[in-house]
């Protein structure tokens, strides 16, 4: 009997809560961040997608860049939204439950048009602006279900969200509806940047990234030997997956 509570007290002890205080912590620094350069790069080059392909001619690389910046930042959000519905649902499990759901679904939609922006960037370099232009408005025509039955998710889960973070006062109020203001951000292939879609995503960054760095420092500081391991072999893997990633 002794043997039994010392195993599930040392089991207990091993557990993880995923994903941990240090990639969520670290996620919801960097995906916002990454986010709003990506919105505020944009700045400037009108709204709709002729305008966006357009601008991408002329400055590809400055448009790649902030198409890229805010694809990363899509990606890099994720382990941030599960961490701090892990948080909401000590005390909200429904809010966290619907919330954090709903906002990741959003990222998926997200993800998706930029799959399609960066297509339709190669057809302006490969086939012209002209055809690339034509492209995409006949996609805005196609039926496409599963990535724009998303379109409520995307306006809703940061709402739900944010409500929930108040309520379980992982966040205070005007944080609250900073993060809610998400909700207003325009989901679309080659939808560009307005100052009211960079208000939207400056709150993102300012309900998350104080809360990324209240997370960081609550976490178990790793050894120094774990350290020196553990960052070679994350840059190592970055690297490699840069390479390969390229290799087609």
């Amino acid at each position: 009997m002794i043997t039994a509570t010392v195993d599930r007290r040392r089991t207990a002890e091993r557990s993880v809560t995923f994903p941990g205080p240090w990639l969520g912590g670290v996620s919801l620094i960097v995906g916002p961040c990454l986010l709003l350069t990506g919105t505020l790069l944009r700045l400037g080059v009108p709204f709709f997608f002729p305008h966006q392909l357009a601008e991408y001619q002329r400055q590809p690389t400055l448009i790649s860049a902030a198409y890229a910046m805010f694809l990363s930042g899509t990606i890099a959000l994720w382990p941030g939204i599960a961490a701090v519905a892990t948080r909401v649902g000590v005390t909200r499990p429904a809010w966290a439950l619907w919330g954090g759901s709903l906002v990741m679904f959003g990222l998926f939609a997200r993800a998706f048009h930029y799959g399609v922006n960066t297509f339709a960037f190669a057809l302006v370099d490969s086939a012209g602006l002209n055809t690339a232009t034509q492209a995409v408005s006949v996609y805005y025509g196609y039926r496409e279900w599963v990535a724009s039955s998303l379109t409520m998710a995307v306006m809703l889960g940061w709402i739900v969200l944010a409500i929930g973070c108040f309520l379980s006062r992982t966040l205070r109020l005007l944080p609250a509806i900073a993060l809610a203001l998400m909700s207003g951000l325009m989901v679309g292939v080659l939808k560009g940047s307005t100052w009211a879609s960079a208000v939207q995503v400056a709150g993102l960054a300012v309900a998350f990234v104080p809360l990324g760095l209240t997370f960081l420092r609550s976490a178990n500081r790793p050894s120094p030997r774990a350290a020196w391991l553990t960052m070679p072999l994350l840059l190592l893997f970055i690297a490699g997956s840069i390479v390969f990633g390229q290799l087609g």
